[in-house]
């Protein structure tokens, strides 16, 4: 009765509520789900690269010399961030000796894994207003052990 006093018909409202629905789902969800899918890649990110880093500093401390042991870590590095569906490039993988004498009894090996996340469906030429990556980094110190009997 009130609808005809104001001179609105019934029907005037049916339909609405779909192009609500879809208003809203394009404002709130399509962000929301850029936003999780970003954040689960950093995620896994950061998991790769605590694992390649410890990975690394292990491989290298339980290696026989420091060539060998900087080629095991850098292949350890590689297939942790693989396992993950990362790519390790040339400078993913900084390794550091406390001692003269990279394996020397006593000493510690740290190892410093660094990869840039890409922000997912990015253009390029946004580059120059806003990062399209993350940084993420992970350090592990390992220690060689003292009473290793170590070849020549």
């Amino acid at each position: 009765m009130l609808a005809r006093l104001i001179g609105a018909t019934p029907g005037a409202e049916r339909g609405s509520a779909v192009v609500e629905f879809l208003g809203v789902a394009l404002v709130l969800l399509l962000p929301v789900m850029y936003l999780v899918l970003t954040v689960g890649r950093v995620q896994a990110a950061t998991f790769a690269v605590e694992g390649a880093s410890r990975e690394a500093a292990r491989a290298f401390v339980t290696a026989p010399s420091s060539d060998d042991g900087a080629r095991l870590a850098g292949a350890a590095v590689a297939l942790a961030l693989d396992d993950q569906g990362f790519d390790a490039g040339p400078d993913s993988l900084a390794v550091a000796c406390s001692a003269t004498p990279c394996l020397e009894p006593g000493g510690e090996v740290s190892a410093v894994v660094r990869l840039d996340v890409p922000l997912p469906f990015v253009p390029a030429f946004v580059g120059d207003a806003v990062p399209l990556a993350v940084p993420v980094e992970a350090r592990h110190v390992a220690s060689v052990d003292e009473y290793a009997a170590r070849r020549p």
